[in-house]
Protein backbone atom coordinates (compact mmCIF):
# COMPACT_ATOMS: atom_id res chain seq x y z
CA UNK A 1 0.00 0.00 0.00
CA UNK A 2 0.92 3.79 -0.18
CA UNK A 3 -0.05 6.35 2.09
CA UNK A 4 -2.61 4.02 3.32
CA UNK A 5 -3.98 3.71 -0.33
CA UNK A 6 -4.26 -0.34 -2.49
CA UNK A 7 -1.99 0.97 -5.61
CA UNK A 8 -2.51 -1.51 -8.68
CA UNK A 9 -0.69 -1.59 -11.51
CA UNK A 10 -1.45 -2.44 -15.52
CA UNK A 11 0.83 -2.89 -18.00
CA UNK A 12 0.26 -3.32 -21.76
CA UNK A 13 2.44 -5.73 -23.21
CA UNK A 14 3.30 -6.76 -26.99
CA UNK A 15 6.98 -8.65 -27.67
CA UNK A 16 8.50 -7.25 -24.97
CA UNK A 17 10.76 -9.95 -24.07
CA UNK A 18 13.77 -8.45 -23.65
CA UNK A 19 11.95 -5.23 -21.48
CA UNK A 20 9.23 -7.03 -19.35
CA UNK A 21 11.63 -8.56 -16.79
CA UNK A 22 12.96 -5.48 -16.15
CA UNK A 23 10.01 -3.41 -15.34
CA UNK A 24 8.99 -6.46 -12.83
CA UNK A 25 12.04 -6.63 -11.32
CA UNK A 26 12.32 -2.71 -10.50
CA UNK A 27 8.59 -2.30 -9.56
CA UNK A 28 8.47 -0.60 -5.97
CA UNK A 29 7.56 -2.80 -2.91
CA UNK A 30 4.42 -0.25 -2.28
CA UNK A 31 2.30 -1.79 -5.44
CA UNK A 32 -0.64 -4.29 -4.27
CA UNK A 33 -1.17 -6.19 -7.85
CA UNK A 34 0.05 -6.13 -11.13
CA UNK A 35 -1.96 -6.45 -13.80
CA UNK A 36 -0.23 -7.57 -17.38
CA UNK A 37 -2.18 -7.85 -20.41
CA UNK A 38 -0.24 -9.66 -23.76
CA UNK A 39 -1.49 -8.16 -26.97
CA UNK A 40 -1.14 -11.58 -28.45
CA UNK A 41 3.12 -11.72 -28.44
CA UNK A 42 4.62 -13.53 -30.96
CA UNK A 43 7.91 -13.62 -29.05
CA UNK A 44 8.87 -15.10 -25.76
CA UNK A 45 7.24 -12.28 -23.20
CA UNK A 46 4.42 -14.48 -21.75
CA UNK A 47 6.64 -16.89 -21.26
CA UNK A 48 8.86 -14.71 -19.10
CA UNK A 49 5.75 -13.54 -17.48
CA UNK A 50 4.85 -16.73 -16.52
CA UNK A 51 8.06 -17.06 -14.95
CA UNK A 52 7.68 -13.97 -12.81
CA UNK A 53 4.45 -15.08 -11.59
CA UNK A 54 6.12 -17.75 -9.60
CA UNK A 55 7.89 -15.68 -7.82
CA UNK A 56 5.33 -13.08 -7.44
CA UNK A 57 1.85 -13.66 -5.73
CA UNK A 58 0.67 -10.50 -6.94
CA UNK A 59 1.21 -10.71 -10.73
CA UNK A 60 -2.04 -11.50 -13.00
CA UNK A 61 -1.95 -11.86 -16.54
CA UNK A 62 -4.37 -11.38 -19.14
CA UNK A 63 -3.99 -13.29 -22.76
CA UNK A 64 -5.27 -11.31 -26.23
CA UNK A 65 -6.07 -14.23 -28.69
CA UNK A 66 -6.00 -11.39 -31.16
CA UNK A 67 -3.87 -8.44 -31.46
CA UNK A 68 -5.87 -5.14 -30.73
CA UNK A 69 -3.77 -2.60 -30.25
CA UNK A 70 -1.96 -0.10 -27.50
CA UNK A 71 -5.94 0.90 -26.18
CA UNK A 72 -6.90 -2.36 -26.70
CA UNK A 73 -5.21 -3.65 -24.49
CA UNK A 74 -5.55 -0.76 -22.31
CA UNK A 75 -9.72 -1.60 -22.47
CA UNK A 76 -9.28 -4.84 -21.13
CA UNK A 77 -6.85 -3.96 -18.38
CA UNK A 78 -8.64 -1.46 -17.25
CA UNK A 79 -11.93 -3.09 -17.04
CA UNK A 80 -10.37 -5.75 -15.28
CA UNK A 81 -8.92 -3.50 -12.46
CA UNK A 82 -12.48 -2.25 -12.13
CA UNK A 83 -13.52 -5.35 -10.38
CA UNK A 84 -10.41 -5.24 -8.20
CA UNK A 85 -10.72 -3.40 -4.74
CA UNK A 86 -7.53 -0.82 -5.71
CA UNK A 87 -8.13 2.88 -4.90
CA UNK A 88 -5.24 3.81 -7.52
CA UNK A 89 -4.88 2.22 -10.73
CA UNK A 90 -1.35 3.33 -12.39
CA UNK A 91 -0.34 2.34 -16.36
CA UNK A 92 3.58 1.78 -16.87
CA UNK A 93 4.16 0.41 -20.56
CA UNK A 94 6.40 -3.26 -20.72
CA UNK A 95 8.99 -1.40 -22.51
CA UNK A 96 10.64 0.22 -19.07
CA UNK A 97 10.54 3.18 -20.63
CA UNK A 98 8.61 4.50 -17.61
CA UNK A 99 11.12 5.37 -14.52
CA UNK A 100 9.56 3.33 -10.89
CA UNK A 101 11.84 6.14 -9.26
CA UNK A 102 8.68 8.80 -10.76
CA UNK A 103 5.53 6.80 -9.34
CA UNK A 104 5.54 8.48 -5.96
CA UNK A 105 4.88 11.62 -7.89
CA UNK A 106 2.65 10.57 -9.68
CA UNK A 107 0.62 8.97 -6.80
CA UNK A 108 0.55 11.68 -4.59
CA UNK A 109 -1.77 14.06 -6.05
CA UNK A 110 -4.75 10.94 -6.57
CA UNK A 111 -3.91 9.88 -3.16
CA UNK A 112 -3.93 12.87 -1.50
CA UNK A 113 -7.03 13.88 -3.27
CA UNK A 114 -6.04 16.76 -5.39
CA UNK A 115 -6.55 15.32 -8.93
CA UNK A 116 -8.45 12.06 -10.26
CA UNK A 117 -6.16 11.69 -12.80
CA UNK A 118 -2.19 12.48 -13.18
CA UNK A 119 -0.46 12.14 -16.25
CA UNK A 120 3.81 12.04 -16.22
CA UNK A 121 4.56 14.90 -18.79
CA UNK A 122 8.34 13.98 -20.31
CA UNK A 123 8.55 17.60 -21.68
CA UNK A 124 8.92 19.62 -18.39
CA UNK A 125 12.84 18.42 -17.84
CA UNK A 126 15.11 20.22 -19.81
CA UNK A 127 16.89 16.80 -20.85
CA UNK A 128 13.63 16.18 -22.97
CA UNK A 129 15.05 17.85 -26.41
CA UNK A 130 18.55 15.73 -25.89
CA UNK A 131 16.84 12.34 -24.83
CA UNK A 132 13.88 12.23 -27.00
CA UNK A 133 13.65 11.29 -31.08
CA UNK A 134 13.64 14.80 -32.30
CA UNK A 135 10.93 13.44 -34.87
CA UNK A 136 8.75 11.98 -31.76
CA UNK A 137 9.53 15.41 -29.73
CA UNK A 138 7.82 17.50 -32.92
CA UNK A 139 4.77 15.16 -33.40
CA UNK A 140 4.28 14.90 -29.91
CA UNK A 141 4.01 18.77 -29.21
CA UNK A 142 2.28 19.14 -32.70
CA UNK A 143 -0.22 16.45 -31.03
CA UNK A 144 -0.15 17.98 -27.79
CA UNK A 145 -1.13 21.34 -28.86
CA UNK A 146 -4.58 20.10 -30.38
CA UNK A 147 -5.15 18.09 -27.95
CA UNK A 148 -5.65 21.11 -25.47
CA UNK A 149 -8.32 22.18 -27.63
CA UNK A 150 -9.71 18.88 -28.16
CA UNK A 151 -9.65 17.74 -24.54
CA UNK A 152 -9.99 20.84 -22.59
CA UNK A 153 -7.14 20.70 -20.63
CA UNK A 154 -5.78 23.94 -21.31
CA UNK A 155 -2.73 22.80 -18.72
CA UNK A 156 -1.62 19.55 -19.97
CA UNK A 157 1.34 19.24 -22.54
CA UNK A 158 2.72 15.99 -23.47
CA UNK A 159 -0.24 14.52 -24.47
CA UNK A 160 0.78 10.95 -25.59
CA UNK A 161 2.55 9.82 -22.64
CA UNK A 162 0.84 6.96 -20.87
CA UNK A 163 2.48 7.02 -17.74
CA UNK A 164 -0.95 7.47 -15.42
CA UNK A 165 -2.85 7.37 -12.26
CA UNK A 166 -6.51 7.16 -12.21
CA UNK A 167 -8.26 7.29 -8.94
CA UNK A 168 -11.27 4.81 -8.27
CA UNK A 169 -14.29 6.82 -9.22
CA UNK A 170 -12.82 7.95 -12.43
CA UNK A 171 -11.73 4.21 -13.27
CA UNK A 172 -15.59 2.99 -12.11
CA UNK A 173 -17.27 5.99 -14.15
CA UNK A 174 -15.14 5.72 -17.61
CA UNK A 175 -17.05 3.48 -20.05
CA UNK A 176 -13.20 2.03 -21.59
CA UNK A 177 -14.82 -0.23 -23.79
CA UNK A 178 -15.43 2.83 -25.60
CA UNK A 179 -12.00 3.75 -26.50
CA UNK A 180 -10.18 4.55 -28.68
CA UNK A 181 -7.71 1.19 -29.45
CA UNK A 182 -4.67 2.44 -31.29
CA UNK A 183 -1.86 5.05 -30.47
CA UNK A 184 -4.26 8.40 -29.71
CA UNK A 185 -6.53 6.26 -27.00
CA UNK A 186 -4.30 8.28 -24.31
CA UNK A 187 -5.55 11.35 -25.80
CA UNK A 188 -8.97 9.63 -25.79
CA UNK A 189 -8.65 9.50 -22.37
CA UNK A 190 -8.06 12.84 -22.14
CA UNK A 191 -11.21 13.91 -23.64
CA UNK A 192 -13.64 11.55 -21.95
CA UNK A 193 -12.44 12.54 -17.92
CA UNK A 194 -13.19 16.28 -19.03
CA UNK A 195 -17.15 15.45 -20.22
CA UNK A 196 -17.01 14.06 -16.76
CA UNK A 197 -15.13 17.03 -15.19
CA UNK A 198 -12.59 15.20 -13.21
CA UNK A 199 -9.03 16.91 -11.99
CA UNK A 200 -5.92 16.71 -14.01
CA UNK A 201 -2.57 17.31 -13.07
CA UNK A 202 0.58 16.77 -14.94
CA UNK A 203 3.77 15.29 -13.47
CA UNK A 204 7.23 16.01 -14.27
CA UNK A 205 8.59 12.86 -15.35
CA UNK A 206 11.67 11.68 -16.70
CA UNK A 207 12.59 10.83 -20.25
CA UNK A 208 13.68 7.36 -20.92
CA UNK A 209 14.82 6.35 -24.75
CA UNK A 210 17.45 3.95 -26.17
CA UNK A 211 17.19 1.19 -23.27
CA UNK A 212 16.12 -1.43 -25.74
CA UNK A 213 12.51 -0.85 -26.09
CA UNK A 214 11.47 -1.11 -29.80
CA UNK A 215 8.73 1.18 -30.92
CA UNK A 216 6.08 0.22 -33.45
CA UNK A 217 4.39 3.64 -33.71
CA UNK A 218 5.33 5.44 -37.91
CA UNK A 219 4.70 8.91 -36.34
CA UNK A 220 3.73 10.45 -40.12
CA UNK A 221 0.64 8.25 -39.99
CA UNK A 222 0.25 8.45 -36.37
CA UNK A 223 0.14 12.21 -36.91
CA UNK A 224 -2.59 12.00 -39.38
CA UNK A 225 -4.58 9.48 -37.75
CA UNK A 226 -4.58 10.89 -34.52
CA UNK A 227 -5.50 14.27 -35.20
CA UNK A 228 -8.55 12.94 -37.48
CA UNK A 229 -9.54 11.57 -34.08
CA UNK A 230 -8.81 15.01 -32.13
CA UNK A 231 -11.33 16.73 -34.53
CA UNK A 232 -14.08 13.88 -33.91
CA UNK A 233 -12.95 13.87 -30.50
CA UNK A 234 -13.35 17.81 -29.88
CA UNK A 235 -16.95 17.96 -31.60
CA UNK A 236 -17.81 15.19 -29.45
CA UNK A 237 -17.06 16.84 -26.26
CA UNK A 238 -18.72 20.13 -27.46
CA UNK A 239 -21.97 18.41 -27.79
CA UNK A 240 -21.67 16.04 -24.63
CA UNK A 241 -20.19 18.79 -21.99
CA UNK A 242 -21.78 22.25 -23.76
CA UNK A 243 -25.31 20.92 -24.83
CA UNK A 244 -26.63 17.81 -23.78
CA UNK A 245 -25.22 17.83 -20.46
CA UNK A 246 -24.90 21.52 -19.66
CA UNK A 247 -25.26 24.33 -21.90
CA UNK A 248 -22.69 26.75 -22.71
CA UNK A 249 -22.94 29.51 -25.07
CA UNK A 250 -18.88 29.44 -26.57
CA UNK A 251 -20.71 26.65 -28.87
CA UNK A 252 -21.99 29.48 -30.75
CA UNK A 253 -18.25 31.08 -30.50
CA UNK A 254 -16.86 28.09 -32.26
CA UNK A 255 -19.63 27.35 -34.45
CA UNK A 256 -19.75 31.14 -36.09
CA UNK A 257 -15.57 30.70 -36.22
CA UNK A 258 -16.33 27.79 -38.38
CA UNK A 259 -18.72 29.33 -40.57
CA UNK A 260 -16.81 32.01 -40.97
CA UNK A 261 -13.55 29.81 -41.42
CA UNK A 262 -15.64 28.23 -44.39
CA UNK A 263 -16.59 31.20 -46.05
CA UNK A 264 -13.06 32.77 -45.74
CA UNK A 265 -11.82 29.56 -47.37
CA UNK A 266 -14.42 30.30 -50.52
CA UNK A 267 -13.64 34.20 -50.75
CA UNK A 268 -10.19 33.53 -50.89
CA UNK A 269 -10.62 30.87 -53.50
CA UNK A 270 -12.52 33.40 -55.43
CA UNK A 271 -9.79 36.10 -55.31
CA UNK A 272 -7.26 34.00 -56.46
CA UNK A 273 -9.41 32.91 -59.13
CA UNK A 274 -10.70 36.48 -60.47
CA UNK A 275 -6.64 36.94 -60.04
CA UNK A 276 -5.87 34.70 -62.73
CA UNK A 277 -8.56 35.18 -64.75
CA UNK A 278 -8.63 39.49 -64.99
CA UNK A 279 -5.26 39.82 -63.48
CA UNK A 280 -7.08 41.96 -61.08
CA UNK A 281 -8.79 42.14 -56.84
CA UNK A 282 -11.74 44.27 -56.61
CA UNK A 283 -11.12 45.67 -53.58
CA UNK A 284 -14.80 45.20 -52.07
CA UNK A 285 -13.76 41.83 -52.35
CA UNK A 286 -10.57 41.51 -50.80
CA UNK A 287 -11.83 43.28 -47.90
CA UNK A 288 -14.70 40.80 -47.70
CA UNK A 289 -12.56 38.06 -47.58
CA UNK A 290 -10.56 40.25 -44.89
CA UNK A 291 -13.45 40.66 -43.01
CA UNK A 292 -14.81 37.49 -43.05
CA UNK A 293 -11.22 36.05 -41.94
CA UNK A 294 -10.91 38.38 -38.44
CA UNK A 295 -13.83 37.20 -38.02
CA UNK A 296 -12.97 33.48 -38.03
CA UNK A 297 -10.21 34.35 -35.73
CA UNK A 298 -11.43 36.33 -33.38
CA UNK A 299 -15.27 34.16 -32.46
CA UNK A 300 -12.60 31.02 -32.30
CA UNK A 301 -10.27 32.76 -29.71
CA UNK A 302 -13.47 33.60 -27.82
CA UNK A 303 -14.19 30.50 -27.83
CA UNK A 304 -11.37 28.94 -26.68
CA UNK A 305 -11.18 31.56 -24.19
CA UNK A 306 -14.59 30.42 -22.84
CA UNK A 307 -13.51 27.13 -22.78
CA UNK A 308 -10.52 27.78 -20.82
CA UNK A 309 -12.65 29.54 -18.48
CA UNK A 310 -15.02 27.08 -17.87
CA UNK A 311 -12.37 24.12 -17.36
CA UNK A 312 -9.75 25.98 -14.84
CA UNK A 313 -11.09 24.27 -11.98
CA UNK A 314 -9.98 21.05 -13.34
CA UNK A 315 -6.46 21.56 -13.19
Amino acid sequence: MYKNKKIGVVIPAHNEETQIGKVLETMPDFIDQIVIVDDKSTDKTVGIINSYQKKFQNITLLEHKTNKGAGGAMITAYNFAKSMDLDVVVRMDGDGQMAPKDLPALLDPVVEGKADYSKGNRLFTGEAYQKIPKVRYFGNAFLSLFTKIASGYWHVADSQSGYTAINKKALQMIDWNQLYTWYGHPNDILVRLNVQNFRVKDVPVEPVYNIGEKSGIKIGRAIFKIGWLLIKLFFWRMKEKYIIRDFHPLVFFYALGGLFGIVTFLLFIRLLILWYLTGYIPPINALAAMFSFMSASLFTLFGMWFDMEANKDLK
